[in-house]
């Protein structure tokens, strides 16, 4: 056999497994920001359950001010349908965006009600709406940490995929786009965690 062919023959083995290679590992970090946003749908469907107990304890107190409490559900309800769409294509870009917009509103009409509440001490002290308070400000503690880790991975695939010569083969293993980040319009008011007072 002559060297040539058989220099050949190595050269194209190595572009082979370095092609191997770059797929394997365009999957294995796309498959880790889906599981990082898989966490913070986890806790973005803990705290769009905890709403509506808050809601119904605080109805019995706050019964002139039912326009507040539908809108905080309303909010509840595009939030949660955002987040089913945005965890079909995590990292998608008109996904998350979708998801941001939602998550602003439910945050606006959180405060809202949290401002109306304010007003009424006896609902403040009940022991069940001091627990709900507690565990929505811990979700959403959870939420910013998770939605952190995400971003951490979708980084690292961005990264990677934006690299050489991964960028010159991942088009052709299924992998066109970027993947976007999940930025919360007030990301430092999140990041730091509302105070739920009742």
């Amino acid at each position: 056999m002559d060297t040539a062919l058989i220099a050949l023959l190595v050269i194209v083995a190595l572009l082979g497994l370095s092609a191997v290679a770059i797929f394997n590992k365009l999957v294995t970090l796309r498959n880790r920001y889906k599981n990082a946003f898989a966490q913070i749908e986890v806790q973005l469907k803990r705290r769009y359950d905890l709403i509506p107990n808050l809601v119904e304890t605080a109805k019995g107190y706050i019964k002139h001010e039912r326009q507040t409490l539908e809108s905080v559900i309303a909010a509840r309800n595009e939030a949660s349908s955002m987040l089913s769409s945005a965890a079909a294509v995590p990292g998608d870009a008109a996904a998350m965006k979708g998801l941001v917009g939602a998550e602003g509103k439910l945050s606006g009409a959180l405060m809202n009600m949290r401002m109306v509440m304010e007003a009424y001490p006896d609902l403040k002290a009940i022991q069940y709406m001091l627990q709900l308070s507690v565990e929505l400000t811990a979700t959403e503690k959870k939420v910013s940490f998770a939605r952190q880790a995400f971003n951490d991975q979708v980084m690292a695939y961005n990264t990677y995929k934006q690299s050489f010569p991964p960028i010159l083969l991942a088009p052709m293993f299924g992998h066109p786009q970027d993947a976007a980040l999940l930025e919360f319009e007030d990301s430092a008011a999140i990041q730091a965690a509302p105070k739920v007072s009742f």
